[in-house]
Order: C-alpha cells, then structure tokens, then sequence
C-alpha cells in the first residue's frame, strides 16, 4: 500500500491557494507526513534581500491563517522559496526532496487552458509523484473547525493498466485511512460491437466487472466498502456524470493507459475531467528519482 510521508503543497499566496493548503495540512496529520509549502519567485525581481523577507512573511501568514494550530504540533510544516518557471520549478524541488504527494490548486481557465494548458496540467504531465488538484468553486471538504477531511466517496477510473493500478493503490491507502466507499468504474467505449456476446459466453460487461472485484483482494477490502461498476460510453463523460451522480469527494486516475492515459496528448480524457470535475482529481505518477544517472559508456571493439 502506498505510504505518504511528504507532501508538497504549492501557493501563490492568493485568497485562494489556501484551499490546497488547508488540503495538504489535513493529510499530512492523518498521515504524519512532513508538509512542504512553496512559492515560485521570478529570481530577477525577488533577487533583493527585503523583496525575500517580504515574501517570506506573507508565506508564513497566509501557513498560520490556513494550518490549526493544534494540526501544525502533529506534523512538520518547512516553508521553501523556489526560482523560475512554476511547473519546471516545483517538478525538480517534488524530485529533489522525494516526495509522494503534490497537493495544488488549479484556477480552471478552460478557454485559455484549452490551447496552452495551466501550470496544474503542465505539472500532472511531468510530476515525479502523484498530484492532487482541487478546483474554484468545489465544496468545502475541509472542515471549518477541526480542519479535518470529510472524505466519503473516492472514484478510482480503472482501466486495468499499471498506471490504473498505481490510482487504485493511492485511493485505496486514502480510503483506508478515512473510512471511505471506494468506487471502481471502467467505461467500455460505445463503438465496440462486441459487448453482447452470443449466448452462453461472457459478456465484456461481466469480464470487466469480474476483473473490478479482483483487484482488491477480498483480505484487504475490510474495512473499506468497495463497490464496482462498469458503464458504456466516453470515459470522460462517465467519470465526470458518475462523480455527479454519486457525490464523489475525490476522483483518482492513472497518468498513463489504454483507456484513460495521457499517452498521446495528455488525456483528452484526463485533462477533461481535471478541467470539469466538481471534485479535486488525484493524478497518479510514479514516483521517480531526482536525477538519473548518464548511461555507461560501452568500451569500443577494436576491429581486426
């Protein structure tokens, strides 16, 4: 099961950044996990010490604004200045200090997001560990006083590849750790002419939803209520209508997949439903390492 021990939240110090803050800080209690707050500086115009220090001061009001202070004794809270481009930025400082988790706020500009994509996107596409983005205009799922988490309901979208394993095995751990319904969901693609079988073979329906039951082995599914359910259409359109229909609190998906991936041009599905979900969206990567070593060079074969 996947374990959270760090968390990195991004802010831009707005009003509403503190949505994603409030987010992270609620995990990393449950989780007892160290929380990274940071904030991407232009390294030109914040190059004075004074513009650094100022910074720094909204940084540390706007934590003690949005953390409890009886959550900020039950885990570690380090403020960090980043330099450069947002998405380059934040990818390298999650890669340099390992964490499992980026939780962040997307300003949902479909318009002009549609052609360039937002820094949320960017950052989901080359994360080196799973992102969680939370949206405008969502419920409230951080409670007011105890600054906990109600999480009830987590969709996992589940295609069945490595990448759907790694969402499922994200979600699970979350599930867990909140007592939450945990809801599988395959879509099969509405041109498929093969899913009603000829009488007395197995349907596609009933293999989907047969593969869905076994993905969680029976001893790991107490005390989480996992429920499975496979629909025909577009994946987009039936993650975003079951999440609807179901009051989801969390939607979960792979970074990559036959179904739902980003393998060609980073998920007409995924990065629908990042733009339209009324929940935030968990975005699973793998986790990766900082740098990866050049390649050793093969002795050269010397001719005869």
């Amino acid at each position: 099961m996947v374990t959270i021990k760090k968390i990195l939240c991004p802010i831009d110090l707005s009003p509403q950044s503190g949505e994603a803050l409030r987010y992270s800080a609620a995990l990393a209690r449950a989780y007892q996990a160290t929380l990274y707050v940071c904030h991407s500086i232009n390294p030109v115009s914040s190059a004075a010490p004074a513009a650094r220090e100022s910074i720094n001061k909204q940084m540390e009001s706007t934590i003690s604004e949005q953390v409890f202070l009886d959550q900020a004794d039950q885990f570690k809270i380090e403020a960090i200045l980043i330099e450069g481009d947002p998405a380059l930025a934040i990818t390298k400082e999650a890669a340099e200090r390992r964490v499992d988790l980026i939780v962040m706020r997307s300003r949902r500009r479909p318009l002009a997001a549609a052609l360039l994509g937002s820094t949320a996107e960017a950052i989901c596409r080359t994360a080196p560990c799973p992102v969680l983005v939370t949206h405008p205009r969502e419920r409230e799922l951080v409670h007011p006083f105890t600054g906990e988490i109600d999480l009830r309901r987590l969709l996992v979208a589940y295609d069945f590849s490595d990448y759907a394993e790694l969402a499922l095995s994200v979600a699970f751990s979350i599930a867990q750790e909140y007592q939450a319904e945990l809801h599988l969901l395959h879509v099969l693609p509405p041109q498929n002419t093969s899913v009603w079988p000829p009488t007395g073979s197995e349907s596609l329906f009933q293999q989907a939803l047969r593969r869905l039951h076994n993905a969680v082995p029976s001893e790991a599914r107490p005390p989480c209520e996992i429920k499975a359910i496979v629909r025909l259409g577009q994946p987009y359109r039936e993650i975003l209508d079951y999440a609807e229909e179901k009051l989801i609190d969390l939607i979960c998906m792979g970074a990559s997949g036959s179904g739902f991936g980003l393998r060609a041009l980073f998920g007409s599905n995924a990065d629908r439903v990042l733009r339209q979900a009324p929940c935030p969206v968990l975005i699973a990567r793998p986790l990766k390492p900082a740098s990866v070593p050049p390649p050793t060079a093969r002795p050269k074969t010397q001719q005869p």
